[in-house]
């Protein structure tokens, strides 16, 4: 699933110097330029599929893309994608810092330097929807063993971007949240290899309903902890106090692993539907990815939730 990307930089440093995403029409007529051919472009080297092992199909385009979660713009679903897709991101940063040798803050071209990979996932969300997405990113702990983490650290801490000209309704009273959005893992979990830094899915770049410029995907754990539009990582030796839990911790637990035998007060975890279809399916432990269970050896999962 790896896939090297010499020509995909050469051909990203061109549509840097256009901003970024700022513009996907003039990205796309660079694109032309230099030969290549509509967003495809955006991500040229990934003409090689990536092996789908989750069992199921990969959710439509337009599904994964307008059936989302992002309170910062709007509670409804099909709104909040509609009005995050119109979020500009030129100039974005994100600040890497806290308990670490060599903070570091990177622009978007820095990230695109990483050993990018195509990762096909499922994505289990707490409201128990589902659906499977090929992503475009890299292991978190690339990044975070170039910071160099104190041996301290235990935890990470992201936050996203506090911009209520950007995200509408963090200016907005609705249901207390307290912005920005911040979630965490554990060091040994962002460290995992499945923990990925997302820049883009479906072979395109992330849209902003998705979490433009950049976002985490943490497969086995309810969509919530995969936080969207990364501004601050910081390595912490505290357990960080998250948006979710900290609203109801009786509802979304720090660790949110998915578990079908661990209901939401509200609703049963057992089932998911998955988008697209009004079919149901049986949820997997740890959203099917086993080999994370060695991460819990031991752990009381109805009491780590």
């Amino acid at each position: 699933m790896q896939i090297t990307s010499e020509e995909f930089f050469k051909a990203r440093r061109e549509f840097i110097k256009l901003g970024a995403m700022a513009s996907l029409a003039a990205i796309n007529a660079k694109a032309s330029e230099l030969g290549l051919s509509g967003d495809d472009a955006f991500f040229t080297v990934l003409k090689s599929k990536a092996e789908n092992e989750t069992g199921r199909a990969i959710t439509d385009f337009d599904d994964a893309t307008s059936y989302v979660n992002f309170y910062e713009f709007s509670t409804n679903k099909a709104i909040a994608a509609k009005k995050a897709n119109a979020l500009d991101i030129s100039g974005w940063s994100v600040e890497v810092g806290g308990l670490c040798e060599r903070p570091m803050r990177l622009n978007y071209d820095d990230l695109l330097k990483f050993k990018l990979q195509k990762r096909i996932y499922r994505f289990r969300c707490v409201e128990a929807w589902s659906m499977v997405v090929p992503w475009v990113g890299f292991e978190l702990a690339r990044l975070l063993e170039l910071v160099r983490p104190a041996s301290e650290a235990k935890y990470v801490k992201f936050t996203t971007l506090y911009d209520p000209q950007k995200f509408p309704d963090q200016a907005s009273s609705f249901g207390a949240i307290p912005y920005p959005y911040v979630e965490g893992l554990r060091l040994d979990e962002a460290m995992h290899p499945l923990t990925l830094l997302a820049v883009g899915m479906y072979d395109k770049p992330l849209l902003g309903a998705n979490g433009a410029p950049v976002r985490l995907v943490v497969p086995w754990k309810y969509g919530f902890k995969s936080i969207k539009s990364i501004s601050k990582i910081e390595l912490i030796d505290k357990q960080p106090p998250t948006t979710w839990q900290t609203l109801a911790p009786d509802e979304y637990g720090f660790y949110a692993n998915v578990n079908p035998d661990v209901a939401h007060p509200r609703w049963s975890q057992a089932k998911e539907r998955m988008l697209g279809s009004f079919s149901r399916v049986n949820t997997l432990l740890f959203n099917g990815y086993d080999e994370v269970a060695p991460l819990y050896a031991g752990m009381d999962l109805r009491a780590f939730y």
